[in-house]
C-alpha cells in the first residue's frame, strides 16, 4: 500500500487541480459526501440519535460541512460545532457553509454553533445528545501541539462515549509520523482520501485512528505517477512477490553464506535461535562464531550448524583474541550478523569497533541487541566508516540508548526516531515493534503490517537478525531484505497465533514455523 506525507498530498491535490484541471470543490464535495456515506453504512443506527460535526476553519472544516449538508438531506438530525467564525472562512469552505445554511427553506432546523473558545467550545458539543460525532477540526497538515476550542472540543468527544469518525486524519496527530500533538480524536473509523498518511499506521498514531478507510475522490492518475511517493505499508500483496524463488538445478552455494557473530555465557539461546533463523530462511550455509565456552551448546542444538569456537573470557569474546581468528572468518562469508547475546563488556565493545573499523567487510553487516549497545558506548559515528551497508535493527530501548532519549520519547514518534538513526549513521534502520518502520537512506520509509502481541517474548528479536541475515546473504538490497524478513516474522506469528493461541509461542516455534509461511506466500503469488 502506498503511504504519503503530509506534503506529498498537498502536492497530489495541487497536480490534480491545477495541471489535471480538476476543480477544487469537485474533490471536497467528493470527500465530504464520501464520509457522510461512510456514517450511515457504519453507524446508521447510531446516527438516528443525531450526529454533530466538529469543524475548523480550514478545508478539513469544509469537509465536515459538506458532510453535513448530506446527512441532513438525507434526513439525519445534524447540526455544527464551528471552531471559528463564519465570516473568516475563506475558498471551499466558505463556498461550502453557503452550500449548507443555503439549503432551501430547511435552514432554520440546521443547528449551527459559533465556538471560538474552551469554554463555548465544550458547551456547544454537550448542548445536546448525538450518537455519532464527526472530527472535521484539523488536516493532515497540523504541525503544532493543539490548543483552546480545539482541544476541549476534542476532550470533550474523548469522553463522549459515541463513536467517532475522523475527516482524512484524527485530528491531533502529526500526519508524517503518528505523534500526538498534546491532544488527539479516539476515532472509532477514519476516513482518508486516495491514499494512507504515515499517521495512520505507525503508532502511536495508529491507535487514535480506528478502522480506516480509503475513499476515491478522483485525484488524477497522472499526478500520482508524477508524485513517485516512497512510503509503502507491506501488506501480503507487496511481499509475496519478494519472496526468493528456486530453480530445479540449484545447490547450496548460491543461497548465500551469512556469518553470525554472537553469545556468551548464559546467552547461547540467541546465537542458536539466530542461526536457526538464518537457516529456516533458506541460508545455503551458517556459521556461527561463539566463545569457546558456550560453543558444545550451540553446536549439539543445531546439527546442521557449522560452528567456529572464539577464544573467551569469562564467557565474553576475548578481544584481540577472538578478532584474529574472525579475519579468516569472514572471508568468503556473504552477510555479517553481530550481536545477538554477545554480553556488553569493554572486550565485545572492542570487537563491535574492529568488525565495523578495521575487518575491512565490504559485505553488508547486521548488527543488533548487543551489538547496538556496543555501539551505544562506542558512539554512532563510527558507523560512518564502514566498507559495506550496515543495516540497525534497535527495539525502543537499544534505539533510545542510541538517541540520547527515552524510550517513551522514541515511542511518542516511531517514525521520526527511524529516521533520526538513519540521518545520523547512513545505516537502513529497523526499529522494532507494533508497526514496525524501517527508514532507508534513499527517503524510503516502510511500515510492517504483520504480528501481533504474542510475539513480546525471549528471543523474536534474535531469529529475525538471522532471517535478515540469510537474505542478505542472498544478495537482497537491505531494505528489501528488512522488508521481507520482518514481513515473514509477523505473518509466521500470526500463523502461530490462530493455530497455538494469543500467546506462549515461542521463538523456536517461529523459527520452524518460517518454511510452512514462506509455502503460503509463494502459493498466493501463484495463483
Amino acid at each position: 500500500m502506498i503511504i504519503l506525507s503530509a506534503s506529498e498530498s498537498r502536492e497530489l491535490d495541487r497536480l490534480s487541480q491545477t495541471v489535471y484541471g480538476i476543480p477544487s470543490y469537485t474533490l471536497m464535495r467528493r470527500a465530504g459526501e464520501a464520509v457522510a456515506d461512510a456514517v450511515m453504512r457504519e453507524f446508521g443506527e447510531a446516527a438516528r440519535d443525531g450526529v454533530i460535526v466538529i469543524a475548523g476553519k480550514g478545508n478539513n472544516g469544509g469537509d465536515g460541512l459538506v458532510a453535513a449538508r448530506k446527512l441532513f438531506t438525507s434526513g439525519i438530525s445534524t447540526r455544527v460545532v464551528l471552531l471559528a467564525r463564519a465570516g473568516n472562512l475563506k475558498g471551499d469552505a466558505a463556498r461550502a457553509y453557503a452550500d449548507l445554511i443555503g439549503l432551501s427553506g430547511q435552514a432554520q432546523s440546521m443547528a449551527i454553533d459559533e465556538a471560538l473558545d474552551e469554554a463555548s467550545a465544550a458547551a456547544a458539543v454537550n448542548r445536546q445528545p448525538f450518537g455519532v460525532a464527526i472530527d472535521a477540526i484539523f488536516g493532515t497538515g497540523l504541525n503544532a501541539e493543539v490548543r483552546g476550542a480545539a482541544a476541549a472540543a476534542i476532550d470533550v468527544l474523548n469522553t463522549s462515549g459515541k463513536p467517532v469518525v475522523a475527516i482524512d486524519i484524527a485530528s491531533g496527530l502529526d500526519s508524517d509520523t503518528g505523534a500526538v500533538l498534546g491532544v488527539a480524536v479516539k476515532t472509532a473509523l477514519t476516513v482518508t482520501f486516495g491514499y494512507a498518511k504515515y499517521g495512520h499506521l505507525s503508532y502511536p498514531g495508529a491507535e487514535q485512528t480506528g478502522a480506516l478507510q480509503i475513499a476515491d475522490i478522483g485525484f488524477a492518475a497522472e499526478a500520482m505517477r508524477q508524485l513517485a511517493p516512497r512510503g509503502r505499508y507491506v501488506e501480503r500483496a507487496e511481499a509475496a512477490p519478494v519472496v526468493p524463488r528456486r530453480v530445479p538445478n540449484t545447490h547450496k552455494g548460491v543461497y548465500g553464506h551469512p556469518l553470525i557473530i554472537a553469545g556468551s555465557r548464559g546467552k547461547a539461546g540467541a546465537a542458536l535461535i539466530a542461526s536457526r533463523g538464518a537457516l529456516r530462511m533458506g541460508a545455503g550455509l551458517v556459521t556461527t562464531a561463539i566463545p569457546q565456552e558456550v560453543a558444545a551448546i550451540v553446536a549439539s542444538g543445531q546439527i546442521e550448524l557449522m560452528t567456529e569456537p572464539l577464544p573467551d573470557r569469562d564467557g565474553h569474546c576475548a578481544g584481540a583474541a577472538a578478532t584474529e581468528r574472525l579475519v579468516g572468518l569472514i572471508k568468503g562469508k556473504d552477510a555479517i550478523v553481530i550481536g545477538p547475546g554477545l554480553g556488553l563488556s569493554p572486550e565485545t565493545i572492542e570487537l563491535l569497533r574492529w568488525a565495523v573499523y578495521d575487518s575491512q567487510p565490504d559485505r553488508p553487516m547486521l548488527i543488533d541487541a548487543d551489538g547496538l549497545n556496543a555501539i551505544a558506548e562506542c558512539g554512532t559515528n563510527i558507523l560512518k566508516a564502514a566498507r559495506g551497508p550496515i543495516v540497525l535493527t534497535p527495539h525502543p530501548g537499544e534505539m533510545a540508548r542510541l538517541l540520547g532519549i527515552s524510550s517513551a520519547d522514541v515511542n511518542s514518534n516511531r517514525i521520526g526516531a527511524a529516521r533520526r538513526l538513519m540521518e545520523m549513521t547512513g545505516a537502513v534502520v529497523l526499529l522494532k515493534g507494533a508497526r514496525s518502520v524501517i527508514a532507508a537512506p534513499d527517503g524510503k520509509v516502510i511500515i510492517n503490517s504483520s504480528g501481533n502481541a504474542g510475539m513480546a517474548t525471549p528471543g523474536m528479536g534474535d531469529v529475525l537478525s538471522g532471517m535478515v541475515g540469510a537474505l542478505l546473504g542472498q544478495k537482497m538490497a537491505p531494505a528489501k531484505a528488512l522488508m521481507l524478513g520482518v514481513y515473514i516474522h509477523g505473518y509466521a506469528a500470526d500463523r502461530l497465533a490462530q493455530r497455538m493461541g494469543p500467546y506462549g509461542f515461542l521463538a523456536g516455534d517461529l523459527a520452524d514455523e518460517l518454511p510452512a509461511t514462506v509455502a503460503d506466500l509463494l502459493a498466493a503469488e501463484a495463483v
